[in-house]
């Protein structure tokens, strides 16, 4: 059960928070969410897809890591063999908050940093201090926070790309069909991809604001994202 709480020095200066990757400290993801301004360093590991919330209608891009629910092909007892892994699970187990502050007596919104102290990655025997001895954050910490405003802003870019996506029907949903080597069948559905007929027939000025905007990159990035869907594949079938 998750526990979120405000961050401070005072009744968390003790705390720690393990940085190794496994199944057991909550990285046995099938996929995390994502926004354009990662794609670069998204797209030379991950497939990269459009997910819907069934909840809101939201949808929402996320980098691929299985095939089905708590399969995480690049999860082994070695870590995470990969050189990126996205900052959604990075972040873990930091959230970003809002709190209100009093400025000249004036109320305004400020991001502060929230903790899950039910993670299983905080305790206060292993890991990194989040809090120096004798005060100030430790560099862990500096980075976490740089994360979070890093994901804030990404999110807010994100729905901007994805409304525009929707606005010149861009999305389309698809089924993907897998079969492995051993003659299983996995078949995932739910998610949603560029529709590149509807790309193509795109005006040159349409595709001149898109250039703009940065997300006609985005677009291309998700779209050549997809042939790591084959290593995706040689990865289940090495597992046997």
């Amino acid at each position: 059960m998750s526990q979120h709480v405000l961050l401070n020095s005072i009744d968390h200066k003790d705390l720690k928070v393990i940085t190794n990757r496994s199944a057991a400290l909550g990285d046995n993801l099938w996929y995390s969410v994502t926004f354009p301004q990662e794609f670069r360093s998204v797209q030379a590991h991950y497939p990269i897809f459009f997910h819907k919330d069934a909840a809101t209608g939201q949808f929402y891009s996320v980098a691929l890591f299985g095939f089905q629910q708590d399969e995480n092909l690049f999860l082994s007892d070695a870590g995470w063999n990969a050189s990126y892994i996205p900052l959604s699970v990075r972040r873990q187990p930091f959230l970003i908050g809002q709190q209100t502050v009093q400025e000249d007596g004036i109320e305004r919104q400020q991001r502060v940093i929230h903790l899950d102290v039910e993670h299983p990655r905080v305790g206060r025997t292993e890991g990194e201090a989040l809090f120096l001895p004798y005060g100030g954050n430790t560099p862990l910490l500096d980075e976490m926070g740089e994360m979070l405003e890093a994901i804030h802003h990404g999110i807010i870019d994100s729905n901007r790309f994805i409304d525009i996506l929707i606005q010149h029907e861009l999305l389309e949903s698809f089924t993907l069909d897998i079969e492995l080597d051993n003659g299983q069948k996995h078949q995932m559905i739910g998610f949603y991809t560029i529709n590149e007929n509807t790309l193509a027939g795109l005006s040159a000025e349409t595709l001149g604001t898109l250039h703009q905007q940065g997300y006609l990159q985005a677009i291309y990035m998700t779209l050549a994202s997809h042939s790591k869907v084959r290593e995706l594949l040689n990865l289940k079938n090495a597992q046997g």
